[in-house]
């Protein structure tokens, strides 16, 4: 019987296939998921603008009209368009992709994907409608 800690040690290599940095590229689909995950980025910059928001309102007047005279710049109103736009690009690219994720059945029945989307889409056009109704009324 051999000793095995006598026997050569040899290092198992994993086989990795080169994965260039531009996969993405390849094909629309992969584009389009790289670019909606990329969108988060946008949507998190301007949730953490919207704190400094509030401690700017907390910090007293002099300071929110700061803040605001900032908001009003050029810089300021392209980022807000630019994450606007992020957000929507999201929003319309998540929605189709939630019916794969979401199996809703009635009885025997799978609901179809196009009526999850559907419904989705449509309540956030009642949330958006509600909203602007509440910003724009006064």
């Amino acid at each position: 019987m051999s000793n095995p800690s006598l026997a050569p040690t040899r290092e198992l290599k994993l086989y990795r296939r080169p994965i260039s940095f531009w996969w993405w590229l390849d094909r629309p689909a992969y584009f389009k998921f790289v670019v909606r995950e990329l969108t988060c980025l946008f949507v998190g910059a301007f949730a953490i603008l919207t704190l400094l928001q509030v401690r700017a309102v907390g910090e007293g007047p002099e300071a929110y009209a700061a803040f605001a005279a900032m908001l009003a710049s050029p810089a300021g109103i392209g980022f807000s368009v630019l994450a606007f736009l992020a957000a929507v690009y999201h929003t319309v690219t998540w929605f189709p992709a939630v019916q794969t994720t979401i199996v809703l059945r009635v009885g025997e029945q799978r609901v179809p994907g196009s009526v999850i989307t559907g419904a989705h889409m449509a309540g956030w056009l009642v949330v958006s409608v509600v909203v602007a109704y509440i910003v724009l009324r006064g």
